[in-house]
């Protein structure tokens, strides 16, 4: 019962959380090209590439993540999915053993297949960062959005899963969780990891594609 339960949990995270979403503007319902980001946050709360994110499964193992990529939604909405030539990006992926005194079990890199689904969570542009006293050194801050993205993977080893990427911002509903969620076969880490949360920071940007200039 104790593994049904988590599971149900897990199962709830992918599929209730998005109902909790809003478009932001207008404009973010066209087509619309978007840049994901696993940060770091330093003290004086600089939001910088390069950090990475953890997730811990049902037995305390967990996966650590560094990436980035792009990904472009369709027209008509925020929400939808998108092929395999509209996504960019991946990282490199590390599984540890269970527990504080954990030692790694498997490492590599893994790169985005596809975009299951994005959708974009409310934030006071163009202040979503500076709102709560940050500073976005990954892009400008004018073009930073919260959401969540659903992004289909495959990892060095071979194996496949699915990387849920959640940021909230300044003016982001407190229901919106910030970090990853990810699977590795039959592996769901859907716990935010106790031994590595402080590391766990994520971002949106929606960029100019080059179509556009």
């Amino acid at each position: 019962m104790k593994a049904k339960r988590r599971w149900l949990f897990a199962a709830a995270i992918l599929l209730v959380v998005p109902l909790l979403f809003a478009t932001y503007s207008r404009g973010d319902r066209d087509e619309a090209q978007f840049q994901w980001d696993l940060i770091s946050v330093d003290a004086s709360i600089n939001l910088r590439a390069g950090g990475q994110d953890s997730a811990g499964a049902a037995d305390n193992s967990f996966i650590t993540l560094t990436g980035s990529g792009t990904f472009v939604t369709p027209a008509g909405g925020d929400e939808g999915e998108g092929s395999g030539s509209a996504v960019t990006g991946g990282g490199t992926w590390e599984t540890f053993s269970p527990g504080p005194n954990s030692v790694p079990t498997g490492s590599g890199t893994y790169k985005v297949t596809r975009l299951v689904r994005f959708t974009l969570a409310n934030c006071t542009v163009p202040t979503c960062v500076s709102g709560f006293g940050g500073t976005d050194l990954v892009l400008p801050e004018s073009q930073a959005r919260a959401g969540l993205a659903v992004l289909e993977i495959k990892y060095s080893d071979e194996s496949r899963g699915v990387l849920v990427v959640s940021c909230g911002l300044n003016g982001t509903p407190p229901s919106v969780f910030e970090g990853i969620v990810a699977s590795k076969d039959s592996v769901e880490f859907w716990n935010q990891n106790p031994f590595n949360a402080a590391s766990n920071a994520t971002i949106f940007h929606k960029i100019q594609r080059a179509d556009e200039n």
